[in-house]
């Protein structure tokens, strides 16, 4: 998605420019603020991603929720701020009956788009239900859900087999949360399975009015909507994948609100009408390793590996040292989070020779895999120099989203079995399930665990930090999950990078969650 929709409606308007625009431009109104006149309340906003789906049973990124956020409901949502704090959408009472029943209560005349009814509790079990029974890719996010209990058209209980904290600050504000209409998927696919990028009905605020695949997708207000208005008439999420591509975008006019490279010149010379903010990222960097493949199975071949790699190089390289180094998955401030990892950032090159010569390897030659921007080009020849100097030969091999993001999956053919190395970005979400959810044995041939990692107390404690609602207990948990990935050999872990924002205040009010992923249902235009 490297091109953007303003370039429709932008030309549209400068075409016609000397008749509409002279008289307002000439009368001391700048020319993007002519363009706003003309064309009403719209925010155009870049968006990080090229989505595989609006289905938010089976979503893919995290991003994708950006949109499905504006045109679906959930019983809760995040709100904006500096705290990570939920609050009620859809429902209008949510309470814990015990630590396996969840009792909530809808609000009255949420309305689906289409003729399919009034949002009711039989809609809630099954958009939850529908997720585990077809297998979803994304179900982890479920956790141990095993039902929803209907009392009434508005009021229900989630049940599940055992308790799961998760689900309070993970899983029921976030993507997997929303809620679809039964009467429309089913009407759309028979079985209740995916609908893709077809989706049978909305019941936000907006819906969803255009996609272009790679360009744009377009919101426009929902006639059916009953709740609070929206601040924007029309919602414009632009696909730029490429950080320094969004600053270009900003630059020229064409997007009002983008995240922004670390090393962005916003930071120190914002222009007059932009405003410019840093928050703490969830998101996780990392280096990872197939265990299986034939020329890593040996653990001392991954320890070289590690070892050799200068973490703080690559940050000065690839963010020009606005990054701090990462201690594990699990970011600053969230439970669970290391002070410090088992191999220093900065490495160790004669310890990584003597990790080799221990393995009896000599001329040694690997592939990295990685994603074709310009930050993961840096990344990957800064380690194709750091290898090099252990006597290890790296080959770059770079794809765009929609190859790379399928590479481990066993289930798209037999491109997993080559993988060797792979530089790898996650989004997250503030409970530590999330993160550390995808390193499971079961996770294995499916969207993550690509280094084929088994542990037997990993999966238990994972199953048990889950259960336990104390910070500190379960702090130490995730802390020893993340010294077996490490000592696995399997990962080097890199940076959880940063997240920097940059919007028109002439045009725009902004609202984001405590990490800036941008909540466009709570903008409002200035």
């Amino acid at each position: 998605m490297k091109d953007i929709i303003g370039n429709v409606s932008r030309r549209a308007f400068l075409k016609t420019g000397a008749t509409l625009g002279g008289g307002i431009v000439a009368a001391g109104m700048p020319l993007s603020q002519a363009i706003w006149a003309a064309e009403g309340k719209v925010l155009r906003a870049r968006w990080s991603i090229n989505p595989t789906t609006f289905d938010p049973g089976f979503y893919v990124q995290n991003s994708e929720a950006e949109l499905m956020s504006c045109v679906y409901s959930k019983l809760t949502r995040y709100k904006p701020g500096s705290q990570w704090v939920w609050e009620l959408e859809a429902a209008e009472k949510i309470e814990k009956v015990d630590p396996t029943h969840i009792r909530f209560r809808l609000k009255k005349g949420i309305k689906f788009t289409d003729d399919h009814g009034e949002l009711t509790a039989r809609d809630v079990k099954f958009s939850f239900e529908r997720v585990i029974k077809h297998n979803s890719p994304v179900k982890p996010d479920w956790g141990t859900l095993d039902h929803v209990d209907i009392e009434d058209d508005y009021t229900g209980v989630i049940v599940l087999k055992t308790p799961f904290v998760p689900l309070w600050m993970n899983t029921l504000p976030s993507a997997i949360g929303h809620i679809v209409s039964e009467d429309a998927v089913m009407k759309a696919t028979e079985d209740g399975g995916t609908f893709g990028t077809k989706p049978p009905a909305f019941s936000g605020p907006y819906v969803l009015a255009d996609w272009q695949p790679n360009q744009y997708a377009v919101l426009t207000r929902n006639p059916d909507w009953s709740g609070p208005k929206p601040g924007f008439d029309e919602i414009r999420l632009v696909s730029i994948v490429d950080d320094k591509a969004a600053e270009r975008a900003y630059q020229a006019g064409d997007v009002d609100f983008s995240e922004v490279s670390l090393d962005s010149p916003f930071k120190n010379n914002p222009s007059a009408d932009t405003k410019f903010e840093e928050y703490q990222s969830l998101s996780f960097n990392w280096i990872g390793m197939n265990i299986e493949h034939p020329k890593l199975k040996d653990i001392n071949v991954r320890k070289a590996i590690q070892w050799a790699i200068n973490v703080p190089q690559i940050l000065d390289a690839a963010y020009s040292g606005q990054a701090a180094p990462a201690t594990g998955i699990l970011a600053p401030g969230v439970v669970g989070h290391r002070d410090k990892g088992n191999v220093p950032p900065e490495g160790d090159v004669e310890k990584a020779k003597q990790f080799l010569e221990k393995a009896g390897v000599a001329d040694l030659a690997l592939t990295i895999d990685c994603l074709n921007d310009s930050t993961y080009s840096t990344i990957a020849q800064t380690i194709q120099a750091q290898l090099s100097q252990i006597g290890i030969s790296l080959e770059l091999k770079f794809h765009d989203a929609g190859s790379f993001w399928t590479l481990g999956v066993e289930s798209e053919g037999e491109r997993w079995k080559d993988l060797q190395l792979m530089l790898t970005n996650y989004a997250s979400l503030p409970d530590p399930y999330y993160a550390t959810s995808w390193f499971v044995q079961t996770q294995i041939g499916g969207s993550s665990n690509w280094e084929r990692f088994r542990s037997e107390r990993y999966d238990q404690l994972a199953a048990e930090a889950v259960t336990i609602d104390e910070p500190e207990a379960r702090g130490k948990l995730y802390q020893e999950m993340q010294d077996l990935m490490e000592d696995s050999g399997g990962f080097r872990f890199l940076t959880h990078g940063g997240m920097q924002i940059v919007y028109r205040t002439a045009t725009t009010e902004a609202a984001t969650r405590p990490d800036g992923q941008p909540l466009y249902i709570a903008f409002k235009p200035v």
